[in-house]
């Protein structure tokens, strides 16, 4: 829904049975004939189909079963995140698919789904998010903020590539305690290492690891790198979500 109306002007269209169909960050919302009003405040908003106009899904058609957060959150990913052609990544390896993650994680509605299926898996305990720069920046700061609007006070923090010589030394930038229990994320991840070299950080400055996650998981090594090191991992999404074998 995009914003908001009237409460009259919610009674009067609901009156009519109205059917809208908005474009809104490159999915088409539909507001069915047939949509259920919900009261919400003064207003009554329906529910509301998500089409996406297009997306990249991989080589499987049939895609695993998800929850509606989980199956939302994918969708995005598919339409905004997945590129499609011949790419190099960061590890040398090729693939004919290329995930620019920031582009769930920076929109709105985006960071929205993130910061739903995170929390929905997050320690109640957790304190603190963070991790390498930048790739974790916007989701450890994105979903901090919508964490907020739902009362759950997450501190967030980003772990520096380099550490810092001048002002507030060090490699570790933002609100970390050193009795945080810490989630540490990231956009995406193939072998695994990002994750790893912020929890390093994290422990030394005396912090307690409690989960790793990132929003996709294209690789086949990083479960078993962060168990080694008696982290809990859990991916929001894999390579398997979006019909593509990991690793390639």
């Amino acid at each position: 829904m995009v914003g908001t109306k009237e409460c009259t002007e919610a009674k009067r269209l609901r009156a009519q049975r109205h059917v809208e169909q908005v474009v809104v960050g490159g999915a088409l919302l539909r507001f069915s004939k047939d949509a259920i009003w919900v009261e919400s405040g003064c207003c009554h908003i329906p529910n509301i189909e998500v089409q996406a106009e297009t997306r990249n899904l991989g080589d499987v058609t049939q895609l695993p079963e998800l929850s509606s957060t989980g199956a939302a959150l994918r969708e995005h990913v598919l339409t905004h995140s997945v590129k499609r052609g011949e790419f190099t990544l960061k590890s040398g390896a090729k693939s004919s698919w290329f995930l620019d993650t920031k582009q769930t994680a920076c929109r709105p509605d985006g960071i929205v789904l993130v910061a739903e299926a995170l929390l929905d898996i997050l320690p109640s305990d957790a304190t603190a998010i963070g991790g390498l720069t930048m790739g974790a920046d916007p989701v450890a700061f994105g979903v901090a903020a919508v964490a907020a609007t739902k009362g759950r006070m997450l501190r967030s923090f980003s772990v520096r590539k380099e550490a810092k010589d001048h002002g507030v030394t060090g490699r570790l930038a933002g609100a970390l305690l050193p009795d945080d229990r810490v989630v540490i994320v990231e956009d995406t991840t193939t072998r695994g290492t990002s994750l790893l070299e912020a929890v390093e950080v994290v422990r030394a400055f005396g912090a307690l690891v409690v989960l790793a996650s990132v929003i996709v998981d294209r690789g086949t090594t990083c479960a078993d790198l962060c168990a080694a090191e008696g982290v809990e991992y859990r991916p929001l999404l894999t390579a398997t979500d979006l019909g593509f074998s990991p690793g390639t």
